[in-house]
């Protein structure tokens, strides 16, 4: 474990980034709604890793909670790229689904680590 979060929740929401990093590189940039959407995404989809990170270091229950909920937003504003990506703009939904259910599962998991958080204070 480094910090508060465990190396396996760390590594998932990297590798949500990276699931991201690799569907941004494939979209049709050309078209340029596709390119605004991908790149709120890939500012979203990654900084859902880097609030993870933040978070596994806080020094109080408040500053955990905080930047978990930092982590969750960011989640949630990703699933809603994607959505978007793939209902207004074509993107095949075998490239949006499997990130949009990973990323309904890790709001499902910061979530109750929040929930629970709260409860201890």
């Amino acid at each position: 474990m480094n910090g508060r979060l465990s190396e396996e929740f760390r590594g998932r929401t990297k590798i949500f980034a990276a699931g991201v990093i690799r569907l941004y590189v494939k979209l049709p940039k050309a078209r340029e709604e596709v390119k605004v959407l991908g790149k709120q995404l890939l500012r979203s989809g990654t900084s859902v890793a880097a609030h993870t990170r933040e978070a596994s270091r806080a020094r109080s229950n408040e500053e955990f909670v905080s930047k978990l909920g930092g982590a969750l937003q960011e989640t949630d504003e990703s699933q809603m790229w994607l959505e978007l990506l793939r209902e207004e703009c074509g993107i095949a939904p075998t490239d949006t689904l499997p990130m949009e259910k990973e990323a309904d599962e890790l709001m499902a998991i910061m979530t109750t680590m929040i929930n629970k958080t709260k409860g201890k204070s």
